[in-house]
């Protein structure tokens, strides 16, 4: 049982994902860092010994500490924060509990380079529908919650990726890690790639590859996805205003795929000789 100012890694593993989620940050010491190099999804590293001097990056939200063992260091950590007016929990057990229990983790070698904010930074086509729309979710909700995501002409992209240093994805090139793949969909090979393959998360992937690839009977919800997808590019002439909505739209899918599958909707309820 978790004790005050700690949460299991159950508990933490049914926030992460959606929009509510704490921010997680993990500060273990580069040796232990490198003895596993993969983050719990949607965590960003901090130094511990300069807490002082990052907390106000958090002010207004609430905080999960992270180190390898879950003791002194994502305590204090936890402590300074809460110091400085944020709400801080740290996570029991740490990194190794987390391992141990077999939840998902993000290979460090597979985000790209971040700018001088930490934020990692994504091009693709302009006009999104449903892949394009829904990487950003899973990058977003899993790997970087600060992700700046670009929308440009197809042609410009090659231009933006080298004069921006961004990493382009959903888009045709050769040597391009994130797109399409055999019959996966982008948002598919970032599921694996991220190591997020999760019965929820394939679930999904199911849905949207079925909805982007034209094959809508691979799931009977991408015919779903895909007349909503295309509301939605009516609704809104701004890409990232459609990518806001389509957040939304995500973010209900995948607490279905995790959660209510099993559900139905019966009323009116069917009375007997009916």
């Amino acid at each position: 049982m978790s004790s005050f100012n700690t949460i299991s890694a159950e508990k933490l593993a049914r926030l992460i994902g959606t929009p509510k989620c704490p921010v997680l940050i993990d500060v273990r010491i580069d040796e232990d860092f490198e003895s596993d190099p993969r983050l719990i999804p949607g965590s960003i590293r901090r130094p511990f010994g300069t807490v002082s001097d990052w907390a106000h990056e958090f002010t207004g939200r609430s905080a999960i500490v992270i180190c390898q063992k879950g003791l002194k260091l994502s305590h204090g950590v936890a402590a300074w924060l809460r110091h400085a007016g944020i709400p801080a929990d740290t996570l029991e057990g740490g990194t190794l509990a987390w391992a141990q229990a077999d939840l998902p983790m993000v290979p460090t070698e597979r985000i790209p380079p971040r700018d001088q904010q930490g934020r990692t930074i994504w091009v693709t086509r302009s006009r999104p529908k449903i892949d394009r729309i829904a990487c950003p979710w899973l990058i977003r909700r899993f790997v970087d919650p600060n992700a700046v995501f670009l929308f440009v002409p197809t042609s410009e992209v090659p231009g933006v990726v080298e004069r921006f240093e961004a990493t382009p994805f959903d888009i045709e090139g050769d040597n391009i890690l994130w797109s399409h793949r055999g019959e996966l969909c982008t948002f598919d090979v970032m599921v694996e790639e991220f190591g997020l393959g999760t019965e929820p998360l394939r679930r999904l992937g199911t849905i949207v590859r079925g909805a982007d690839t034209a094959r809508l009977d691979l799931a009977p919800e991408a015919s779903g996805l895909l007349a909503v997808s295309l509301g939605l590019s009516r609704m809104y002439s701004d890409d990232l205003a459609q990518l806001d909505a389509g957040l939304l739209l995500y973010d209900a899918l995948y607490r279905w795929c995790r959660d209510a599958t099993d559900e139905t909707h019966n009323w009116p309820s069917k009375k007997p000789g009916a």
